[in-house]
């Protein structure tokens, strides 16, 4: 795929939960993109239970206390 689309992150948090051992109490962080407002993608965070956060819209400052 050129773009991120929906599948292509689910199938890349799926890699990242089974290669870190599958943790528990995460939290996701991201922008707004549509691939993480995807219901497949917040079905699959519901799944392994981790907790959605999204950044506000035009404001890269809040993605700073998780860089």
């Amino acid at each position: 795929s050129a773009k991120p689309d929906a599948d292509l992150v689910v199938k890349a948090l799926d890699m990242a939960y089974e290669q870190r051992g599958r943790p528990q109490n995460v939290m996701f962080h991201s922008d707004q993109g549509s691939q993480y407002a995807s219901r497949s993608f917040r079905q699959r965070l519901w799944r392994y239970r981790m907790t959605q956060s999204m950044s506000r819209r035009g404001n890269c400052w809040d993605n700073a206390p998780m860089e």
